[in-house]
């Protein structure tokens, strides 16, 4: 079996009581990270004691260079495989939830063109981390929300949509700042961690590098 196995969104006690039984039983764990070789997924895996002989990363640029990610996605499933035809149980992690805007997912492709039996865990994703920390109702009645990833242009979202969260912000919030100037706004980063880093007045940000772990949600006035 291959399982892909929600981690939450950096606190190790987010993950749900399946999915640390299932990372406690299986014979390999995949984790994804960027070059040169830090990992979000593995301070969580190693918060649980796990025999980190089991674990294999899977190390990717972060940029938009599809070309050398589908490289690499296929080189790991190619490890899987092996590890599957030889009789062992599998997961692959990925923190927040597996689902969402994961790695996993690319993979996920070649596991069912091969057919391979996969059971996927889901997680928590780091917005609902977000609303829960600043106990923040993210919708109530008939509202909509959106989700948005690097979005430059979300004018016409804010119009549309009662709360608008953005995620993977830092390249773009110099180009979002105008919008949201005149919104109610809680700005997210590193949350579950002890870096963990939220406010609600923009005037925070004007000055602050912003981490690739970071999120805003964005509510009407």
């Amino acid at each position: 079996m291959i399982y892909g196995v929600s981690l939450g969104p950096g606190d190790p006690l987010l993950i749900t009581v399946k999915g640390l039984q299932v990372l406690q039983k299986v014979d390999r764990i995949y984790y994804p990270g960027s070059l040169p070789g830090s990992s979000y997924s593995l301070g969580i895996l190693q918060h649980y004691n796990l025999d980190e002989s089991k674990f294999r990363g899977m190390f990717l640029n972060m940029s938009d260079d599809r070309e050398q990610a589908e490289k690499t996605y296929s080189e790991t499933f190619q490890e899987m495989l092996a590890d599957y035809n030889n009789g062992l149980d599998i997961a692959f992690v990925s923190e927040g939830d597996i689902s969402f805007y994961s790695t996993f997912a690319y993979l996920l492709k070649h596991i069912q063109q091969h057919k391979l039996d996969v059971e996927i865990i889901a997680g928590v994703p780091s917005f609902l981390l977000g609303a829960a920390a600043h106990q923040l109702p993210l919708a109530v009645l008939n509202e909509k929300i959106a989700i948005l990833p690097r979005a430059k242009n979300i004018s016409r979202y804010l119009e549309e949509f009662d709360t608008v969260v953005l995620i993977k912000v830092r390249s773009v919030l110099d180009e979002i700042m105008p919008f949201i100037k005149d919104l109610n706004i809680v700005y997210c980063e590193r949350l579950g961690t002890p870096q963990q880093f939220i406010t609600t007045d923009i005037n925070d940000l004007k000055d602050r590098e912003i981490p690739y772990f970071s999120l805003l949600i964005l509510k009407k006035v």
